[in-house]
């Protein structure tokens, strides 16, 4: 197994495993491979850095940059999913969340904008809230 640093077209990074190189290549001819951030298919090999390990046998500290962009799909994946699920209702959010909270309305699952004062009054209300990094589709 050989695990290759992958770039799409949009500049994506990623990582992926392959049982050669030669299963690399037969794949992204075919068009097999696509960057889990924007689904492209058309990807090459990245430059790779070495895996040094130092003296001790510790592992060298991890690439800052592919840390950034393994956070990023993170992010992505989990806005994603809160988009897919949840109903947006915008600045009225701790109105919203009051009201399913207090059963003035149907329960489901909301998401929309709150400053930090209004999900700490939420919060000492007893209405479960979760903050999340909320960051744009663009590079």
């Amino acid at each position: 197994m050989i695990l290759f640093e992958l770039r799409c077209a949009q500049h994506h990074h990623f990582e992926a495993w392959f049982r050669d190189g030669a299963a690399y290549e037969s794949q992204a001819a075919a068009g097999a491979i696509a960057c889990p951030v924007c689904g492209d298919s058309a990807v090459s090999k990245a430059p790779m850095a070495p895996r040094l390990v130092h003296s001790r046998g510790e592992p060298a500290p991890p690439d800052p940059d592919r840390v950034a962009g393994e956070v990023r799909r993170a992010l992505l994946q989990i806005k994603k999913q809160v988009e897919a699920n949840c109903d947006y209702v915008g600045d009225r959010f701790p109105e919203e969340a009051r009201r399913i909270h207090y059963g003035e309305t149907e329960t489901r699952p909301i998401y929309g904008e709150a400053t930090r004062a209004e999900a700490h009054d939420l919060t000492e209300e007893g209405v479960t809230v979760c903050p999340l990094p909320w960051i744009g589709d663009a590079n």
